[in-house]
């Protein structure tokens, strides 16, 4: 089978998507099939393992949920994509985010194959859904397929243009996070460690971590922070460091992805306390597949992966004092920290990449089966 990948994100800059999507191409590599994979980048293709990555369009950032997306609006590159995709002449094109600028509309557009699109994103609400309702509804007809990532992520596009979405989660590297990598040698002095891994903006929650860790450090002088991802402290949680003088927080920046096994691996507890638009909880499972118990916001994206009480411990979104009872049940008892580590890591088993994209391939060869049951009926069985 022929492939197409399309992602709306800058493929120099990593990310949810542009993970998933490198993931799902490998794993169908490997089983044989051929996979293309186009994207926007900021950087020259000779600076990047072009091997079946296509680059159209230079990417800016984009202001969205809290957050900034690196997009393309060349717009003007849409006749470049449409030669592209008759040339390449792609049993599926397995677009993600098609309702982003400008590569998923353009592939929508000049698309003749079978169109599956995923939707990773989760809101309340949608501003965009809702101006571009005429354009985004003719393109939506031409969808054969729709996955989401999560039951948030379906309900946010179910809510504006309905349909059956088959719901596939996101997939994680289970050999990776899963690995007895060595911890990080510096932390592990005898302080019990909590870990936040994640970009470093507001929606990340981050300051109530800190204000949750302030209301700790004084009674449990044993504990220390680690913060792990890219950017600034924003005010607030500067705000916080400087006035209660926390002492045993290190903020480590980001750190490379081969690194990271070893992070989880020194933590006693992770924490990820994001406010909201979080459609799934990678980090989460990232966390319980190296055996560690999780203490998250209680938001759509994060209970659909985590189960109060069971692999970690759900508490309200923006409650610093919810945030900190529920992280001195976990210091005050290494056996249920023990216990919830171990259902987490027998919970993330199923969300292996090769367990992933065998439900996408499935779903593919149902799709490819309805549209041209003569060419494709029992290709299943002979895979």
């Amino acid at each position: 089978m022929k492939i197409g990948f399309v992602s709306p994100y800058d493929w120099a800059y990593p990310g949810g998507v542009n993970n998933h999507i490198e993931n799902l191409s490998n794993e169908f590599q490997r089983l044989g099939h051929q996979t293309m994979i186009v994207a926007p980048s900021s950087k020259p293709p000779e600076e990047q393992e072009t091997g079946n990555l296509v680059f159209i369009g230079k990417p800016i950032p984009v202001p969205v949920a809290g957050s900034f997306a690196r997009v393309t609006l060349s717009f003007h590159r849409g006749p470049r994509l449409k030669r592209l995709l008759e040339d390449e002449q792609f049993d599926v094109l397995h677009i993600h985010e098609p309702f982003l600028p400008a590569l998923p509309w353009a592939a929508i557009t000049y698309s003749k194959t079978v169109n599956v699109a995923t939707f990773h994103a989760y809101a309340r609400r949608s501003r965009g859904y809702v101006g571009w309702r005429p354009l985004f509804k003719r393109w939506f007809r031409k969808l054969h397929g729709k996955v989401a990532v999560s039951q948030p992520a379906a309900d946010l596009i179910n809510r504006y243009y309905p349909g059956y979405f088959n719901i596939i989660p996101n997939g994680i590297d289970l050999a990776h996070f899963g690995s007895e990598a060595p911890p990080i040698q510096r932390f592990m002095d005898g302080k019990l460690n909590l870990l936040f891994v994640g970009r470093m903006e507001k929606r990340k929650g981050l300051r109530y971590l800190l204000a949750a860790y302030a209301r700790l450090k004084w009674e449990y002088p044993q504990i220390r922070l680690i913060v792990v991802g890219p950017g600034k402290l924003d005010a607030a949680s500067l705000s916080i460091l400087g006035e209660r003088a926390l002492e045993d927080v290190e903020i480590v920046g980001p750190v490379p992805y081969d690194e990271l096994p070893s992070y989880y691996r020194t933590a006693d507890i992770f924490c990820s306390p994001a406010t909201g638009a979080e459609s799934f909880g990678i980090v989460l499972l990232e966390a319980m597949a190296a055996g560690r118990p999780v203490v998250a916001s209680n938001i759509p994206g994060y209970a659909s992966v985590v189960t109060d009480g069971g692999e970690g411990i759900l508490v309200e979104p923006k409650d610093d004092q919810d945030l900190a009872s529920a992280l001195i049940r976990l210091i005050n008892n290494p056996d249920m920290r023990r216990a919830m580590g171990e259902r987490g890591r027998a919970h993330a088993q199923n969300f292996g990449w090769g367990r992933v994209a065998g439900r996408v391939m499935d779903y593919y060869q149902r799709l490819l089966e309805e549209r041209d049951p003569l060419r494709w009926a029992g290709r299943r069985q002979q895979q």
